[in-house]
């Protein structure tokens, strides 16, 4: 039975008594829970219970409640293996209050999410498990700082050791290579001068450079939980213990076996060094993504004060502020222009080649460049509002994320350190019962061997290293992964759907033709029309409104949208309607002649808008929407990948075909209302998984619906709260790209993946011994520190590979 536990967290909804008598009744209804207050003036529960706090926040929602939920973000040091990723979220889980941990060892960053839990209790638990693990602030160095730091120790640990065991190595193993050497030594300082001195650099490189595995290891060893670093430390302790009794006592050794190993020893901690700072230092270069998004934000701003312009720093920014911007700079922070006119470079955050004109009441995004003219604007959001900031969390998240595919890493790893301890003792224990002689020596090597050839670390960095990569790279190229398992999902997917205004098109119709019914006067009625479209946002609306101009006409009362329909107004007191087909259809107006022409318009791929005035058929308005350029390469793109597309829209079935057979799209579903979008995408579903792409407002029901969501669109006006995944440019060439990226991280993940586990399947067995059964040679520990140490260093670089994915043209 689970251990007692008391959290407290906030409920959202809470309003009155009646409130707090059914969120306690639904708190006292689950039976992990012993007791239950709910506060109304602090909008809190107190809650005692056994078993996991998901059931018990699970029944607060179901009352009809929020729970208040928040993320914590801790920097932990002293994590080097896949065992002490599984250690850290197991110490994290145990505190009352959190609900998930998740550990990400390439970057030493824990994100905890927690319903009222203590990130000081958490922090605390993780250092008890042996790790430092420090909440993160905001002024904190950035994770590729700290990484860097790390390399720079190691290597300095490195030059140590390498120095120290040089000497060693020359004692130990120039005899082999140069007999004369031997003999030399022997005839000057004598054999066991120089064992001395192997003993005493070698206790240096153990206590010196080699502290830090002692440090981490020793102790998890004394609490039964052992990691990398413990491995580390029980084969080098064994090879000098060894060494050190043949050396002051070799009396207690049986004759024939008092050789000493301290050069082993020595050199599996210089080799493991090296393979550490190769880690390190391949390890900061996959945050450079991050350390590119970071690198766009000024550090000032000239801020417009009572005094004049002022330099501020960009923490000081306040919504509201007025700032100017000079030429050549980057734009502070996101904002509206006030005065002036300039062209800016949006391309590090859209992805668009092409600047962008920018005037009095146009939207400015922090990050971008400023072209040659100057500008004065107003600071709308600041901080962690600022589509910048919003669009590094995203990626530390997506970085931070663990992928289903990790949950059998993980299972394996829980145990691996644990066998690898248990293949050592076994192999030591072969040997002294079936080995020749020198047994014990035999027995030792092989033993030590086994140690060291193994290697958690390349299982623990397979999957995170190349996450951070893939994402990175991703963000590089305009897409965003909201959702750390979107990545591994959209891989498989075998249809893609499109939603077709804005995403296939350029969602900046035109007005194109316009035929009107026997004795009505074109300009009457295009005004009347225009007057009732003037209250639509709708894109076909804006098209005509611009087409009629400056043209008079009373203004349009009763104004009535139709959602999937069209609107209804009235204009000067004649009834006005404006719509599709169905719509005139629905109102029973016969369409006549304009019919023909309308279906005639829907064939070549434009889209027919009907107007009728005080029930009569007056007009059919043509509106073209230019398909965006990439869309024709994208579509062909995917279908190479072996992807099937299809289109859902509103549009009449002949306009809906004419785009699609113009793209070479495989299936359409046309004249849908925005409700009958869902229920196209759940039939889509029936053949495979399938990913929607809308502009991410509109198609928010289809986006959530569909296995993954991708919401096309600008910057600064893409929705990202509705999707899994969002594409920063509105080219749909990154969809391309997204699927891209998550089938080359997903394959970069297998093939690390697959050299992790089978480096240990196959190295652990010769490193006990197995080839010399059979005549073969027995593996030295010291080529055995190397194996592992390259180990790591090959997942690493084999992640980095993921920064070379190119995008779509």
């Amino acid at each position: 039975m689970s251990a007692m536990q008391t959290t407290r967290f906030r409920i959202e909804g809470l309003n009155c008594a009646s409130c707090v008598r059914r969120a306690e009744t639904a708190l006292a209804a689950v039976p992990e829970v012993e007791q239950a207050s709910v506060n109304l003036a602090s909008e809190t529960a107190e809650v005692s219970y056994t078993g996991p706090l998901d059931t018990v926040l699970e029944a607060v929602k179901n009352a009809g409640f929020g729970v208040d939920t928040q993320e914590a973000v801790f920097n932990v040091s002293g994590a080097s293996c896949a065992s002490c990723v599984g250690r850290i979220e197991k110490a994290a889980l145990a505190e009352p209050g959190v609900l998930g941990a998740s550990m990400n060892l390439a970057s030493g960053q824990l994100r905890v999410q927690m319903a009222g839990g203590d990130a000081a209790a958490v922090a605390a638990a993780v250092s008890a498990a042996g790790y430092e693990a420090v909440p993160e602030q905001a002024g904190d160095a950035p994770a590729e700082d700290r990484q860097e730091a790390e390399a720079q120790a190691l290597r300095r640990d490195l030059l140590i050791a390498a120095g120290l065991t040089l000497p060693v190595v020359i004692l130990a193993m120039g005899g082999h290579l140069f007999p004369a050497f031997h003999a030399f030594i022997g005839q000057t300082i004598g054999h066991t001068a120089a064992n001395v001195i192997q003993f005493a650099l070698t206790t240096l490189v153990l206590a010196w450079p080699g502290q830090r595995f002692f440090r981490k290891g020793v102790p998890l060893l004394l609490r039964r939980a052992p990691d990398m670093n413990s491995l580390v430390v029980l084969g080098t302790s064994a090879a000098w213990a060894y060494s050190t009794l043949a050396t002051f006592a070799p009396s207690v050794l049986p004759e024939g076996t008092r050789n000493v190993y301290f050069e082993a020893a020595a050199v599996i901690v210089t080799l493991i060094l090296l393979g550490r700072m190769l880690e390190a230092r391949a390890k900061g270069r996959t945050g450079s993504a991050i350390r590119a998004l970071m690198g766009l934000r000024p550090d000032t701003a000239r801020v417009i004060g009572a005094n004049g312009p002022e330099e501020r720093p960009i923490e000081a920014i306040r919504v509201g502020d007025l700032i100017q911007l000079r030429p050549g700079e980057r734009v502070a922070t996101d904002g509206e222009v006030t005065e002036g006119q300039s062209f800016v470079d949006e391309a590090m955050i859209t992805g668009e080649p092409l600047p962008v004109e920018k005037g009095p009441g146009d939207p400015l995004t922090g990050g971008t460049i400023n072209g040659q003219g100057a500008l004065t604007f107003r600071a709308t959001r600041v901080g962690r509002d600022t589509v910048l900031a919003r669009i590094i969390a995203m990626v530390q998240q997506a970085q931070g994320a663990k992928l289903p595919i990790q949950g059998m890493v993980d299972r394996i790893t829980a145990w691996f350190v644990p066998a690898v301890l248990a293949a050592a003792l076994l192999t030591v224990l072969a040997w002294l019962v079936f080995g020749p002689q020198p047994a014990l020596a035999l027995a030792l090597v092989s033993g030590v061997s086994v140690l060291i050839i193994a290697c958690p670390c390349a299982m623990g960095l397979a999957t995170p290293t190349s996450i951070m990569v893939g994402t990175g790279r991703a963000a590089e190229l305009g897409v965003l992964f909201r959702r750390g398992d979107a990545l591994q999902a959209l891989q498989s997917v075998r249809v893609i759907a499109f939603d077709k205004t804005g995403t296939l098109t350029e969602g900046c119709p035109a007005l194109t033709s316009i035929t009107v019914a026997e004795g009505v006067e074109r300009a009457d009625v295009l005004a009347r029309v225009a007057a009732a479209e003037a209250f639509s946002e709708h894109p076909i609306a804006r098209a005509i409104v611009a087409e009629a101009g400056p043209e008079a006409a009373p203004p349009a009362e009763g104004f009535q949208a139709l959602p999937g329909f069209g609107l209804r107004a009235t204009v000067g007191g004649a009834a006005v309607l404006v719509g599709a087909e169905r719509l005139m259809a629905r109102e029973g107006i016969a369409l006549g002649a304009l019919s023909a022409k309308g279906a005639e318009l829907a064939r070549t791929g434009a889209t027919p808008v009907y107007a009728a005035i005080d029930g009569r058929a007056a007009a059919v308005i043509g509106v073209s929407d230019p398909v965006k350029p990439s869309a024709r390469a994208a579509i062909a793109a995917l279908h190479a990948r072996g992807v099937k597309t299809a289109m859902i829209t509103g549009d009449a079935q002949a306009t809906a075909n004419a785009i699609a057979a113009d793209l070479g799209i495989d299936h359409v579903v046309a004249e849908v209302l925005p409700e009958g979008k869902v229920a196209a995408v759940e039939e889509l579903m029936a053949h495979g998984r399938l990913a929607f792409v809308g502009d991410g407002i509109n198609d928010a029901p289809a986006l959530a619906r569909a296995d993954i969501g991708i919401a096309i669109g600008t910057g600064t006006d893409v929705a990202i709260e509705a999707a899994d995944v969002v594409l920063m440019s509105g080219d749909v060439a990154g969809v391309v790209n997204a699927l891209e990226i998550s089938r080359r991280t997903m394959g970069n993940i297998r093939q690390n993946l697959f050299w992790a586990f089978g480096y240990n399947v196959l190295l652990i067995p010769v490193a006990a011994g197995v080839l010399a059964i059979f005549g073969g040679p027995l593996l030295s520990p010291i080529l055995a520190a190397a194996a592992m140490a390259l180990s790591s260093v090959f997942v690493v670089s084999n992640a980095l590979r993921l920064r070379f994915v190119r995008g779509a043209a």
